[in-house]
C-alpha cells in the first residue's frame, strides 16, 4: 500500500514476485492478457501427477485477486478444476503467471472524488461454459467513483435465455449494493440517492421494472424478484449501457488485449511500473 496526493494505491508487488519465484517463472516471457481470447477449455487432457502443485498455485492466485481484478475471471476459471486438473489447465495457470510477470506493479488506485454515488455494473456470459453450458455471473461495484468489490462466478443452474442469465447476475449485484449501502450507513455515511445498476441487457431491465412479464419469468426463482421491489422503491435505478462500455465484461470472458486494457483503465486498475 502507498499513499500520495493522487490517492491510496493498493498493490501486492512482493507477493507476485514470490509467487513467480515459487513457480520458477521469474524469467518467463510475459503475456499481455491473463487468457488467450480464443481459449477453449475442457475436461480432457493428460491428468497431472502432482495436483497439490496446481492447487497451491491457484490458491495463491485467489489470494492475489484481493487487489487484482484483472485476473478475476481467469482465476475463477482455473479454480473449477482443483480436484482433477490436467496439463492443459496447468498451462492456463502458467499463462496467468506470465501475465503477472509483465504487470507486477499493477494495483488499484483509490482517489478522492466529488461524486457520492454508489453504483454497480453487471454482466453475464450466457451458456458460455462449454462443459456444462452454465452461465457466468459477474459484477463490480463502485463507491464514490472507486472500485470496491468485484466477482466472477459460474451460475448454479442453466439459464434458459440471456435475459435469465443477466437477471440472475442482477440479483447478486443488487444484494451486494444493498449490503454496501447498509455498511456505509453503519459507518455514518448516509445517502438517500438511488444506486445505479448498469446493465447491457434491455430484456432483463424490463423484467425488473415491469410487473406484467409473468409468462416470461415463470422459470426464474421467486427470490430473484427481490430486484423488482428495490427498483419500485427507488433504492435501485437500472441504467442501460452499451456492451462496449460494460465494465463487468472483463469478469465474464477472455477479451482482446485492446479491450482488456481499456476496461482496466476505467476500473481504476493501474500499473505503476508502466512508462509515463
Amino acid at each position: 500500500m502507498a499513499t500520495s496526493h493522487k490517492g491510496l494505491f493498493l498493490n501486492q508487488h512482493k507477493y507476485v514476485l514470490d509467487l513467480l519465484q515459487e513457480a520458477d517463472m521469474i524469467n518467463s516471457k510475459h503475456a499481455c492478457t491473463p487468457l488467450d481470447s480464443k481459449l477453449k477449455i475442457n475436461m480432457e487432457g493428460e491428468p497431472l501427477n502432482n495436483i497439490s502443485h496446481y492447487q497451491r498455485l491457484v490458491g495463491k492466485l485467489i489470494y492475489l485477486n484481493i487487489t487484482r481484478p484483472d485476473i478475476t475471471y481467469a482465476v475463477s476459471l482455473v479454480s473449477q478444476f482443483m480436484h482433477s486438473p490436467t496439463m492443459a489447465h496447468l498451462n492456463v495457470v502458467k499463462r496467468i503467471l506470465r501475465y503477472l510477470k509483465g504487470s507486477v506493479g499493477r494495483g488499484i488506485l483509490m482517489k478522492k472524488n466529488d461524486t457520492t454515488q454508489i453504483m454497480g455494473y453487471i454482466d453475464a456470459d450466457w451458456a458460455g461454459n462449454a462443459i456444462d453450458r452454465k452461465s457466468t455471473t459477474s459484477y463490480c461495484t463502485f463507491v464514490r467513483g472507486n472500485l470496491v468489490s468485484w466477482k466472477s462466478k459460474k451460475q448454479n443452474v442453466i439459464a434458459r435465455s440471456s435475459a435469465d442469465a443477466e437477471y440472475r447476475a442482477m440479483a447478486s449485484t443488487v444484494c451486494e449494493l444493498i449490503w454496501l449501502k447498509g455498511f456505509l450507513s453503519d459507518l455514518g455515511f448516509h445517502s438517500s440517492q438511488s444506486m445505479s445498476l448498469f446493465c447491457d441487457n434491455q430484456a432483463a431491465m424490463h423484467i425488473a421494472s415491469n410487473p406484467v412479464f409473468h409468462e416470461r419469468t415463470k422459470h426464474i426463482e421467486v427470490d430473484c424478484h427481490y430486484i423488482r421491489a428495490q427498483v419500485q422503491s427507488k433504492v435501485i435505478e437500472t441504467v442501460y449501457t452499451r456492451s462496449h462500455d460494460q465494465l463487468a465484461d472483463i469478469f465474464t470472458k477472455p477479451l482482446s488485449s485492446s479491450q482488456f486494457q481499456r476496461l482496466l483503465v476505467k476500473l481504476g486498475s493501474i500499473n505503476l511500473l508502466d512508462p509515463a
